[in-house]
């Protein structure tokens, strides 16, 4: 089965903007990604199970990745009215989650095996998430952030060919399927 050929004929179906293949030995895991996490500008390093250290550390989740040889990766873009439009930005991401779960059951209809899924930008599903004292609720239905495991997201679009930034007053965001 030709996965690049099956993605290409459902990418506008599934709401992706642009979308590229590569392996994981070409993926770059650096700890100045984990450590912007635990700057928490964000707000949510060690309040969720999709962000670290919820994910684990860097090494668990390096063996983690190398654990596939493929790596699909697809973004989403949404218009912003402008670079300050936070609101637009959160309604990306939660656009983003959303088309990541229809991606994700296309994928698995396509590759039933075994996979990792990394997405966007950390859960909020819950007001309150069940970090560390409990499993989260949602279990696999969650996907830990692409950045979460250190993966250099400018230059994962370099190596599989998307943008990284689509222009002024968007907003990107990516999402991979290890398989």
């Amino acid at each position: 089965m030709d996965l690049q050929k099956a993605i290409a004929e459902k990418q506008t179906e599934l709401q992706i903007h642009q979308f590229g293949f590569t392996t994981t030995d070409q993926l770059s895991i650096h700890q100045g990604v984990r450590d912007l996490c635990e700057m928490n500008s964000c707000g949510r390093y060690g309040k969720s199970w999709s962000c670290p250290p919820g994910v684990g550390t860097l090494e668990e989740c390096r063996d983690k990745i190398m654990k596939y040889r493929n790596v699909f990766v697809y973004t989403t873009k949404h218009d912003l009215e402008d670079s300050y439009d936070f609101e637009g930005m959160m309604e990306g991401k939660d656009a983003h989650e959303e088309i990541s779960r229809k991606v994700v059951a296309c994928f698995s209809e396509l590759y039933p095996g075994d996979k990792l899924i990394l997405s966007g930008d950390g859960c909020d599903r819950c007001e309150q998430c069940t970090y560390p004292d409990a499993p989260c609720r949602f279990g696999n239905e969650v996907y830990p952030t692409v950045e979460s495991y250190g993966v250099e997201v400018y230059k994962l679009a370099e190596t599989v060919h998307v943008n990284y930034i689509n222009g002024p007053n968007t907003v990107t965001y990516f999402g991979c399927i290890l398989y």
